[in-house]
Formats: structure tokens, sequence, C-alpha cells
């Protein structure tokens, strides 16, 4: 078969996630999954090395990326409200997953541990896609969403760390250049972009990428990822980014149009559709566990501080993939939890990241911010649209 066949095949389901999401009003990154699983099953397209590293790549940027959009002073005076929403959207998903598989669907310890992990998570990287797509990342509800999410993530690194920790000297020197880049990353952003910046080639794109395959470099030898440390130098360089908001408008196309549908797409292209079906009813409960654990640890907190959106909050945050593929991938690779429980964990991920996400933008989305609502009413006095 040709090589092309496969990147054939895939951008022509990504130019239909396209289309599907702007027919269907959905965001394009559950339109994206839902066709990796029909690339993976009806097309029977497996992963190759240059996919399994643009997917990596595209968690990264999309990380990143959010990164960007939370406003660490924000945060700080939030501080109180990040730490209990995102604190108690892992706590208590981990504590009920890991009970139910280690008492109720019988599996071993390591496996119910992994089991945890994986369903604590909260999809970074669906939720910042959903927020752009609505416009709500420049409100404040967005982004202390995103900052929401951060803790929730970080919660997950913790545990996974203290329960298989795998430290070597390239853990310590990952985590000692992470440091050192944050805090120098917005004096050396600042600087190349005054030197380089605003040329026809580019290079401050290419100084950011450069950097984050650094960081994927050294966490792959580290035994660890990239993903936190990416987000809060995100954050740091916001103030930045700010400033220049078209090189954040270069990043986001070649990201939403080049890269992240990878990431995505690859999602869907984990599930097997013949294995879920004799293990349906084992996801329909762990689905249906983590998505009660997460209403019972995070909507109390979000109606306390952002009532009007509560229930919207409390979906994103059910919302499940980077951080969650990374568990079970991680169990699977370590022998902690065979191919079946993989299937099992890999779909609930994927149904997570994609039936929440729904159920909030079609029910529940809070009202668009002016400028957004503006634009697509200009949008549809162009192309002749009238309002309904």
């Amino acid at each position: 078969m040709s090589e092309t066949y496969v990147p054939f095949v895939l951008f022509v389901l990504v130019l239909l996630a396209s289309l599907l999401s702007l027919r269907l009003a959905l965001s394009v990154a559950i339109v994206e999954i839902a066709l990796g699983v029909v690339a993976g099953n009806l097309f029977h397209i497996e992963s190759t090395p240059w996919i399994d590293f643009l997917a990596s790549f595209g968690g990264v940027l999309l990380t990143f990326l959010a990164g960007v959009e939370v406003e660490f002073e924000l945060l700080r005076r939030k501080l109180k409200a990040s730490l209990l929403i995102g604190g108690f959207s892992f706590l208590v998903p981990f504590v009920a997953a890991l009970l139910y598989c280690y008492f109720v669907a019988g599996w071993d310890l390591r496996a119910a541990e992994i089991a945890g992990a994986a369903l604590s998570t909260t999809s970074l990287a669906v939720v910042y896609a959903v927020l752009v797509e609505t416009g709500l990342t420049n409100t404040d509800t967005g982004k202390l969403i995103m900052a929401a999410c951060f803790v929730t993530d970080l919660g997950t690194v913790v545990a996974l760390s203290i329960m298989f920790a795998e430290i070597n000297w390239w853990t310590l020197v990952f985590y000692a250049v992470s440091a050192v880049v944050i805090v120098g990353g917005p004096w050396a952003f600042r600087w190349f972009t005054r030197r380089y910046g605003g040329r026809v080639i580019e290079p401050d794109i290419k100084f950011i990428f450069a950097t984050l395959f650094g960081f994927m470099l050294l966490g792959k030898l580290g035994n660890s990822h990239a993903v936190l440390p990416v987000f809060i130098l995100g954050g740091a360089l916001a103030p930045s980014f700010a400033k220049q908001r078209d090189l954040q408008r270069k990043l986001r196309v070649i990201a939403f149009g080049i890269v992240t549908p990878f990431f995505f797409l690859k999602g869907g292209m984990n599930i097997s559709v013949s294995t879920l079906v004799t293990s349906l009813g084992l996801v329909a409960i762990l689905f249906a566990v983590k998505v009660a654990a997460k209403i019972v640890g995070v909507y109390p907190w979000a109606r306390r501080y952002l009532r009007k959106s509560a229930m919207y909050t409390t979906l994103l945050m059910s919302t499940g993939l980077t951080f969650g593929t990374i568990s079970s991938l991680y169990g699977l690779q370590s022998g902690y939890i065979d191919k079946s429980q993989f299937t099992v964990l890999i779909t609930v991920v994927i149904a997570t990241a994609v039936l929440p996400t729904i159920i909030a933008q079609r029910f529940f989305q809070p009202p668009l911010p002016e400028a957004k609502v503006a634009t697509e009413e200009g949008s549809a006095m162009d192309t002749g649209q009238s309002e309904p």
C-alpha cells in the first residue's frame, strides 16, 4: 500500500471533522475523536511513529497555548477557588474509581491505582479547545476553569509519581532545567522577539517549538512528561503574548490546523470496537462512576464560585483525554494492566472527553462574550445568512 495512503485518509478525516463541527455546532476535538474511532476500526489504520510524534506534540502544544491563556494574576486572586474546584475534581474520582475497581471489579491493587489515576483527570486539551471555539478563554470563567484543570492534572501527576516513581538522574535534570527555563523564559522570549520577531520566516515560532521539543526530550529521558512544566511556561509567557496577539494567532492556526487533529484522532484510534463489545457493561459503570464522582467533587464548589456556570464547569471538568491516556498507556506498558483493562479505561477516557462536552455545549453553555457574538453576526451578514 502506498505510504501516502494513511496521511491522505487522516487528512480527509480532519477536513471532514472541521465541516461536521461547523454543521453540528460541536467542538472539532470531539468530532476528531469520533472519526479516530472510524479510522482505527473501519479503515484499519494503526498508529505509526510519525502519528505518535505529532499526537504527543499536539498535546504539548495545546497545553502550552492553554497556559498562555491563563492569567496567573487571576489564579493568584482565585487561588482558593482553583484549589478547591481542581483539588476535589481529582480526589473524589481517584478514590471512587480505585475503590470500585479493587473491591467490586476485582482488579488487583496496582491496576486499580492506574484506573484511579486515569479516571481522575480533566483534559486540559479538550477544555481549552472548547473554550477557544466559544470565545470563553477571554473571560474570568474560562480562565478559572483552565486553572482548576491544571490543579486537577497536577494531582494526577503527583499521585502517579508517588505510586509508581521511577526516578533517575534524568528526572532531576528534567525538573532542574524546567525550573530554569520557566524562570528565565520570559526574559529570553522578550529578548528573542525584539531581536528576531516579525520576520517572514517566523524565527520566534521556531524558538517556541525548539523549547517545547526540548521539554519533550528531557521528559522522556526522565520518565516524566512535559505537559505540566509546559503549561507553567505558557503562563509565565502570557504577559508577553498579550502584547503579541498576532504571534498567538499564528500558533493557534498551526496547532488547530495541522498538529492537534492528530492528538484527537489518535485518541479515537486507541479504541477497539470488537474488544469493547465484551466489556461494555464495565465501561458504562466506570463512566458513571467518574462522572458521578466529578459532580460530587466539583459541583458544590463550582456553584459557590461560578454560580451561573456551575454545571457547565462541572461537565467540562468531567472530561478526560491527555493524562487519562498517558496513565492508561503507562499501566499497559509497565504490565500493571492487561490489554482488556486498557481498552476499558481508554474507552471510558474517550467517552468522558465526548459526552460531557456535548451536553455542556448543548444545554449549559454560558452566554457568548460580546465580541464573539458580534463576530458571528458579522459573518452571517457577510454570507447572506439571516439570524434565526
